[in-house]
């Protein structure tokens, strides 16, 4: 059998994030992993609805980590994902707080509230030539924060943690005290919808990502 921290799986996985977030998740089903900085403007456009903006960007991370590696002779599958956090009115893309002030507005606006989490990703073979190839889909969980006072928030935000998360909140955190509910993928809060992208991997793909079960 093999160690705790060993895998069988033949899989590279080639993440195309810099998160610590999702590496770990992907470490967590014991994949092989490389990771590559997508070179991607994020700059949504205009009038450009939340889905289509999430399609867009992780095709986008993953075009650019495919012209990265190809000249490296690297055989596996490019994973790229672009997670955003909507307001609870569904229009508008609440990014990272600039600041403090802008970090308690997000929190205030999302307080007792249900709003959705969409991450889109795309799958792509790393030596594919194909434009027909990309997998590409998008992922909603809803999440339901429970009524936070002033106080909440103001200790919440002192611990820095909103600082550098989408909707100034992390799941996987401390923040997960505030969330009252969730309907959907944990794992797509944190940032991969990590057992949608497996089951694409063998359905779509016609591997076995999991092979060391």
């Amino acid at each position: 059998m093999p160690k705790q921290n060993e895998s069988k799986s033949d899989l590279l996985i080639i993440l195309a994030s810099t998160s610590p977030r999702r590496l770990d998740l992907v470490k967590q089903v014991r994949l092989p992993v490389i990771v590559i900085a997508p070179d991607a403007d994020e700059t949504p456009f205009r009038g450009e609805k939340p889905k289509q903006l999430v399609q867009r960007l992780s095709l986008a991370k993953a075009l650019s980590a495919q012209t990265m590696i190809r000249n490296q002779n690297r055989a596996g599958f490019i994973v790229a994902a672009d997670t955003i956090v909507v307001s609870p009115q569904g229009k508008k893309v609440l990014g990272k707080p600039a600041n403090s002030t802008e970090a308690r507005k997000m929190l205030k606006s999302l307080s007792g509230k249900t709003h959705s989490v969409l991450t889109g990703y795309c799958i792509l073979n790393s030596q594919s030539t194909s434009k027909k190839e990309p997998w590409v889909r998008v992922v909603e969980t809803k999440v339901k924060m429970r009524q936070l006072t002033e106080k909440t928030i103001t200790d919440y935000i002192s611990t820095g943690e909103p600082m550098d998360k989408a909707g100034s909140y992390g799941a996987q955190g401390i923040g997960g005290a505030l969330i009252e509910r969730i309907e959907g993928s944990f794992t797509n809060v944190v940032g991969l919808p990590i057992t949608e992208i497996l089951k694409d991997l063998e359905v779509g793909f016609k591997i076995k990502p999991l092979s060391w079960i």
